[in-house]
């Protein structure tokens, strides 16, 4: 029937379409959702202690003066901060890495180091890593920054406004 009837097949596909499109942002919403236990109980420090004290890396965390923030915001930093020390386990397994987050002009922010190989930006820039960095930050109105050069290391950066 769909074959003798275009204008059906069109709408079939659209509604597919659409299907799709819902089934992905389901799918981003349960990803952006699972919240660790230490996040919800400790805040910020506890998580990112408890990633940190896990991480084969050696990983130094300065938290100056934070407290704790809307879930939103502290699901943002907390998984990019995760993603970040990931991304050094994998590219740069024997480096030293600071993660430090502290407030400043109305902002949370966020800097992870590390003195690894470096690598090229422009091609991170399509991995899966930074777009889900910048969804992250960017849907509560946040920001992200990488730097790195081969054989300088990598810095990442971001913020999300407060209030």
């Amino acid at each position: 029937m769909v074959e003798e009837d275009p204008k059906a097949a069109m709408e079939m596909l659209e509604d597919l379409g659409v299907a799709v499109q819902d089934t992905i942002k389901e799918l981003r919403e349960l990803a952006h959702g699972i919240y660790p236990p230490l996040l919800v109980d400790s805040g910020l420090t506890e998580a990112l202690r408890a990633v940190a004290n896990r991480s084969p890396l050696d990983v130094q965390l300065t938290t100056e003066g934070i407290g704790r923030y809307g879930r939103d915001i502290e699901a943002a930093i907390y998984f990019c901060c995760l993603e970040a020390l990931q991304n050094a386990g994998k590219h740069a397994p024997d480096s030293r890495v600071s993660v430090r987050i502290w407030e400043e002009s109305g902002g949370l922010l966020f800097e992870v180091s590390d003195n690894g190989p470096g690598f090229d930006i422009a091609k991170a820039k399509q991995g899966h890593g930074y777009v889900n960095m910048m969804d992250r930050l960017g849907a509560i109105g946040g920001a992200v920054r990488w730097e790195s050069q081969d054989g300088q290391g990598t810095t990442i950066r971001g913020s999300v406004p407060l209030g």
